[in-house]
């Protein structure tokens, strides 16, 4: 899925919690396709693969556009993950 969209906008978790004022956010399945996604308040977001296999160790979201459709969603996913690799953080 990362492959084919533009990420507009990072934040960490805890700047999205109080962007949007939400103590927590929580990461669920659905059990009828398998997949992933977070619930933050009454919104939700997608998760990338990372969030399936375990392997998401610095999350972060991202507002993300699908190049395919044009949608705009958030994006729960892997620190450095989208083509743009961190050099340092100040």
């Amino acid at each position: 899925m990362e492959r084919n969209l533009k990420f507009l906008k990072t934040m960490s978790v805890a700047e999205f919690k109080a962007q949007h004022n939400v103590e927590k956010i929580e990461v669920k399945r659905n059990e009828h396709t398998g997949k992933c996604f977070f619930v933050y308040g009454f919104e939700t977001g997608a998760c990338s693969r990372k969030v399936e296999t375990g392997e998401l160790t610095i999350p972060v979201i991202s507002e993300v556009c699908s190049a395919e459709t044009g949608d705009i969603f958030l994006l729960l996913h892997q620190k450095g993950e989208g083509g743009a690799t961190t050099l340092a953080t100040l």
